[in-house]
């Protein structure tokens, strides 16, 4: 079994730090990725980052996650609520799938309320800010036996 985590990023989120802080905060993407980094090692997982502003890519990401990944963090941004795309590519992954909003997406405009992606996540990571990414590698941790774990029970 692979000990590769997806963690993928949906349009817009390559503006991290600037894009609305009030909202996302001052966090960056290059941040958010060192992070993961270096929450998942210890775990005994890698971490494969990717952000894309393109939807085929990103679904083409959930494709090659079904080969490479023990299981998928995602936070799809504006295709959370319009994708019937990236649904149909994660309901084809048999894996546990987390879907992560930095924001509350919940206490926010009535279109952010709406995802399409809750219907096939294993759970639901909102609302923890950039944490949230470290978070949610912590909960994919307890959804797979990562290799560090392996002999560790007792």
């Amino acid at each position: 079994m692979s000990n590769t985590i997806f963690v993928l990023n949906g349009p817009n989120l390559n503006l991290l730090g600037e894009r609305e802080p009030a909202i996302y905060g001052t966090t960056t993407l290059a941040d958010i990725h060192r992070a993961c980094i270096e929450r998942a090692a210890p775990l005994g997982f890698e971490i494969d980052f990717r952000q894309t502003n393109f939807e085929g890519e990103l679904i083409e990401a959930v494709h090659a996650a079904r080969r490479e990944a023990c299981g998928i963090i995602i936070n799809p941004a504006g295709y959370t609520f319009t994708s019937v795309a990236l649904l149909d590519a994660l309901k084809m992954y048999a894996g546990p799938k987390i879907e992560l909003h930095i924001s509350n997406v919940h206490a926010r405009e009535s279109v952010y309320h709406n995802s399409l992606i809750s219907r096939v996540a294993t759970g639901i990571m909102i609302g923890f800010g950039a944490r949230g990414y470290e978070l949610a590698i912590e909960a994919m941790a307890g959804m797979v036996q990562a290799p560090a774990a392996i002999g560790k029970a007792s």
